[in-house]
Order: C-alpha cells, then sequence, then structure tokens
C-alpha cells in the first residue's frame, strides 16, 4: 500500500512539475524584458520632457560661451557646460546657435554647415545634420544623467550613440539639404571643448533652418 501511496505522490509531482517550469519561464521572460538595457527607449522617454527643455534653458549664447570657453574652460563649464566627474572628462557646453549659413557640406554622411554668428561672413562653428553624428556631445553636456547609473562603458557608450540616432531620425532628417548657404540658422544644442584652430563642432537638439 505505501509503495503505492508513493507511487502515485511521485506520478503527481511529475505531471506538476512541467506547468510549474512553464509559469517560471514565462516569468522570467517578463522579468529579463522588462529589465533589459534598451538605449534607444530611454532617450525617447526623456527627449521632449528633460533633453529639449534642458538645452532651452541652459544653454548661453554661443558667442558668449565659446569666447569665455576659449580663455577660462572651467569658469565656462559652470555656467553653461557639464562634465563627468571621473577622471579627466572634458567640458562640454551647452549654447544656442543663431546665424547665417555661409558654409555646407550635405553630401558626406557627416553633413555639416558653418554659421557666422557674428556678421563678419565667416563661419563660427560647424554645425551637424546628419545622418552620422560625431560624438557624443548631446548626452554629455546633461548634468541630470550619471556615467555611475549604468552597467559599464559599453552601456555607457550606447547611451550616448543613441542620443545621435534619436535626434537624427526625430530632428535632423526633416531638415532641407540643399540651397542652405544664405540661410538663416537658429539651433540649440552642445559642443565640446575644440582643439586649437578647429571650429566647434556643434550638436543640434532642436534647430530651424529659415530663409
Amino acid at each position: 500500500m505505501r509503495s503505492l501511496r508513493r507511487a502515485a505522490a511521485l506520478s503527481v509531482c511529475l505531471l506538476a512539475l512541467p506547468a510549474c517550469k512553464l509559469v517560471k519561464t514565462a516569468d522570467e521572460a517578463k522579468i529579463a524584458e522588462a529589465s533589459a538595457f534598451n538605449p534607444d527607449k530611454m532617450v525617447a522617454d526623456i527627449w521632449d520632457a528633460k533633453v529639449v527643455p534642458f538645452y532651452e534653458q541652459r544653454s548661453g549664447d554661443f558667442a558668449t560661451v565659446s569666447a569665455l570657453a576659449a580663455t577660462n574652460p572651467d569658469e565656462a563649464g559652470q555656467k553653461f557646460g557639464h562634465k563627468e566627474k571621473q577622471g579627466t572628462a572634458p567640458w562640454t557646453y551647452a549654447a544656442h546657435v543663431s546665424g547665417k549659413i555661409v558654409a555646407e557640406d550635405t553630401k558626406s554622411r557627416a553633413a555639416s554647415v558653418e554659421v557666422d554668428v557674428n556678421g563678419d561672413g565667416k563661419g563660427d562653428v560647424k554645425v551637424a545634420l546628419g545622418p552620422a553624428v560625431r560624438g557624443t556631445a548631446l548626452r554629455d553636456a546633461l548634468d541630470f544623467i550619471d556615467f555611475n547609473s549604468f552597467k559599464n562603458q559599453i552601456e555607457w557608450a550606447q547611451f550616448g550613440k543613441s542620443f545621435n540616432t534619436h535626434v537624427n531620425g526625430t530632428v535632423l532628417s526633416k531638415l532641407p539639404r540643399e540651397g542652405l548657404t544664405g540661410k538663416t540658422l537658429d539651433a540649440y544644442g552642445a559642443f565640446p571643448l575644440p582643439s586649437s584652430g578647429q571650429l566647434p563642432q556643434f550638436v543640434p537638439a532642436k534647430i530651424g533652418i529659415g530663409g
């Protein structure tokens, strides 16, 4: 009789076990999906609510920011910029660029225009138009983003790339590509401290090109 009871109990466990495994696997899949690192979604979720308003409020006039950055990078950074506290990360500055387009390069994937902001007819800043956007300026200028919130350097880099992907898909891809020289440009965005003798490389978060 005991043998029969043991056999019956074992049969019940064996019958129940596959069902238990299926439920557990489904739950784990849901948890994994919810916790999966998705930098594109992370950027999209904060873009309109936090990123664009940040640049509209934080940005200084480009001529003012660039002049101060050239003479005192730290003071310019404290007023208009941000950098990660780890190591020797450079400053990245938030700025408002407004002026006339004096040169254009729209044939390459990393298209750009040069903008004269002081009326002397010469380009003072190079503004990225995509689709390829170099660097991670849009991520780096934000003071509410912390490297320590990410698992590792790889996730941090992917997050930075997602800013470029998002701005190209939602903003830059809608801009005109022909006959830009002579038109006016107004943009909010970020640029890193340029190398000596080089134009600042500005990446817009918000941009308009007019007649």
